[in-house]
């Protein structure tokens, strides 16, 4: 807001959410993403807070009756990072010890090393740093993104190309959610919508809308603007890997959402629906 020269009054309101107290279990046993985001929606749709800020790739593609998402931020790097002593997936010895507890990463990880072991790890960007040394892992797999708002880029060994580790949905991403009713906050969260983003994320969470997935599934999308035309990427996969759909789509910027479920369509024709029956049986 400062930087279009509006001037407010700020008042920041920090929530702990469910997802950020409960650490010793999967989340995929837990439940879905609504965990990172409902105490805050339930401050909101009270009228407490005024707007609630949210990393994209938290939020349930359904949103509570009476909200929406009023902007959406430039995305930061959207790639997954490699943390440890290794400068690519090659380098890692037969049986390296990973730490994650993304169902995403861990699928499309076995699907390029089915040797690696997967260990589950929760907890915040520093803390998941720390268990590398403390539970004798060889590396464990995040958001670029998180780690350079962190500044903890020394810590990087490789980054994945997204064509190799699909992204979660939104990630890189913030999003801004707000009372569908309140126009006053509505306009002023327009100064800061990024159009790329915006139309990359409806694409992203459309696919997963579509596909029927949370974090129960191992489910990547990743969309960008290339000449004008928004192009989008996705996996879908198997816990162990083994069995996984990779496939692409492109289309105009301003039929973001239609994109996203035309993509989804496609992958459950190509073997995405034997996949997804395999998680609700």
């Amino acid at each position: 807001m400062q930087s279009a020269n509006v001037e407010l009054s700020v008042k920041v309101r920090t929530i702990v959410t469910s997802g950020d107290r409960i650490l010793d279990s999967p989340l995929a046993q837990i439940g879905d993403k609504g965990l990172f985001v409902k105490e805050i929606e339930n401050e909101l749709l009270r009228g407490e807070v005024d707007l609630a800020v949210h990393s994209c790739k938290d939020l349930p593609t359904e949103l509570p009756e009476g909200l929406m998402i009023a902007a959406f931020s430039e995305r930061e790097d959207p790639r997954d990072v490699f943390i440890g002593r290794a400068g690519s997936l090659d380098e890692l010895p037969q049986g390296a010890r990973i730490g994650t507890s993304s169902l995403r990463r861990r699928s499309q990880l076995l699907s390029l090393r089915p040797d690696l072991e997967i260990v589950d790890i929760r907890g915040n960007v520093e803390t998941r740093i720390r268990k590398i040394g403390e539970e004798g892992l060889h590396g464990t797999v995040l958001a670029a993104a998180g780690v350079k708002r962190l500044e903890r880029e020394g810590d990087i060994g490789f980054y994945f190309p997204e064509d190799v580790m699909v992204p979660a949905v939104g990630q890189g991403v913030i999003a801004v959610e707000c009372r569908r009713s309140d126009n006053p906050v509505r306009q002023l969260l327009r100064l800061i919508d990024d159009s790329a983003a915006r139309g990359a994320a409806l694409a992203e969470r459309a696919l997963l809308h579509e596909l029927e997935g949370g974090c129960q599934v191992p489910i990547g999308a990743h969309a960008r603007v290339v000449d004008d035309r928004l192009k989008l990427d996705a996996y879908l996969g198997s816990l162990d890997g083994s069995r996984n759909v990779r496939m692409g789509h492109e289309g105009s910027v301003d039929d973001a959402a239609a994109l996203g479920e035309e993509l989804a369509k496609r992958m459950l024709e190509a073997g995405g629906a034997d996949i997804l029956a395999q998680f609700r049986s």
